[in-house]
């Protein structure tokens, strides 16, 4: 038990790990000396070092779903929830360690349609929802929101890919308004 208990302590240690060097830099020593457990104990909890890659992945995307959620969940107009919940996104994942460990790493660790599925638990049901909830109302023209969602979400994926490779500060707020303007023009009128 005090292993578990130390691993998963340690968690948080090799997120910091994998959020400054990347996964690939990360070796099983610095893992097992962050934790603060031997190669056997980490192996009993973890299969390998991609499974504690999965376990960091999922506390990250849980996080900025929290966040989404909690920033969005204050405003009562779908719309605004909608809107203000995307920025939120966008911003969230924008943070260094977010990007290398949810948008870089983590489809290249676990491959695109483990990371994809991981997504849509974390965040993007949230997005599903809140657009088949403006279609409903007529606030979107009427469509199969899955496409839409899918559409949304790898846009503003890309942005924050992009923005992670920006040394220009005013990228951020450039993308939000473009990121408005796209929200806008989905706005029946």
């Amino acid at each position: 038990m005090r292993a578990r208990r130390a691993v998963f302590q340690g968690v948080a240690g090799c997120r910091r790990l994998f959020a400054a060097q990347g996964y690939g830099a990360v070796s099983l020593s610095e893992i097992v000396s962050e934790a603060g457990v031997t190669k056997g104990a980490l192996y009993h909890l973890f299969e390998s070092k991609a499974e504690l890659f999965r376990a960091v992945l999922q506390q990250v995307q849980q996080e900025v779903a929290e966040t989404v959620a909690r920033t969005a969940d204050v405003h009562d107009d779908l719309w605004t929830r909608l809107t203000v919940g995307c920025q939120a996104f966008l911003t969230a994942s924008t943070a260094p360690g977010i990007q290398r460990i949810m948008l870089i790493d983590g489809p290249a660790v676990l491959g695109w349609n483990e990371w994809r599925a991981m997504d849509e638990a974390a965040s993007a049901r949230h997005l599903a929802d809140a657009l088949t909830a403006l279609i409903e109302e007529g606030t979107i023209a009427a469509q199969p929101a899955a496409p839409l969602t899918h559409l949304l979400s790898g846009a503003m994926n890309e942005a924050a890919l992009w923005l992670a490779q920006s040394d220009d500060p005013a990228d951020l707020p450039a993308t939000q308004t473009a990121l408005a303007q796209i929200l806008e023009a989905l706005r029946m009128r």
